[in-house]
């Protein structure tokens, strides 16, 4: 779409002979800023809810830089994942108004308010060395727009952790349950809410472990209903579909 094509559509709506509805079908897909190595969806909030959101592992904090700067021009809230201190800090003093989620490994730029939803999310942990895939999802669904409450530590090795915590969780409109070793914990919550639970394996554990496999297949196989699962080391993922099932219609 051309500045000539996008004119006609604005026209269109002053003078009515363009519906919003129609508007809105003809902008899913513009603009987008091409930098070469990136093309920045600036419309990904009009089409999904959700501004795009920036994986920065992998890339440099150079592109990575450029890349907000792209987006600066815009009004969404900025937010970038799995970034490193270093790249925090070298990009800082362009965006003094970055904050940087250690544990999470999160900037966030923000650029308005969003509206908080009416309902909770609940993130969950079996054990201390899934924080930080936890924290990853609370970050993530918090910018988002959801008040969290974190209850960490509280794996089926000592499960009257979980019990105790049973008022606050069922308080919660959906639970991210995170857990490596052998994946058990979300099993367990599904079996004691009636709300939706989103499993994320972790890599934590010991060699039959395999690196979270054990954990994935485990939390996929799950005897309890209501049960779903996002990939290894996947907070940001859980996070999002958090997010989402928590700001359903009506919610807001």
């Amino acid at each position: 779409m051309n500045a000539t094509e996008l004119e006609k559509i604005l026209k269109g709506l002053s003078t009515g002979a363009v519906t919003v509805n129609e508007a809105m079908e003809k902008l899913r897909d513009f603009p987008y800023t091409d930098l070469g190595f990136a093309r920045i969806d600036h419309h990904r909030e009009l089409r999904t809810g959700y501004p795009e959101i920036v994986y920065c592992a992998g890339k440099t904090p150079e592109q990575i830089k450029a890349i907000f700067q792209a987006m600066d021009g815009h009004d969404n809230n900025i937010i970038g994942t799995r970034a490193g201190k270093e790249m925090f800090d070298f990009i800082t003093p362009s965006f003094p108004s970055a904050i940087y989620y250690e544990t999470a490994r999160i900037i966030s730029i923000a650029k308005k308010k969003i509206i908080p939803a009416a309902t909770k999310i609940a993130v969950i942990t079996a054990g201390t060395s899934d924080i930080p895939v936890a924290e990853e999802a609370a970050v993530t669904a918090e910018l988002l727009g959801n008040e969290v409450v974190r209850i960490y530590d509280a794996g089926v090795a000592g499960i009257h952790r979980l019990v105790d915590k049973l008022p606050d969780i069922r308080a919660c409109r959906v639970a991210v349950v995170i857990a490596g070793m052998e994946g058990a914990l979300a099993s367990v919550v599904g079996g004691l809410v009636n709300m939706p639970v989103i499993a994320v394996p972790t890599s934590v554990g010991y060699g039959a472990s395999f690196e979270g496999i054990s954990a994935l297949l485990a939390m996929m196989t799950s005897c309890a209903a209501g049960v779903t699962v996002v990939n290894i080391d996947n907070g940001f993922g859980a996070g999002f579909a958090a997010s989402r099932i928590n700001r359903l219609c009506g919610n807001e």
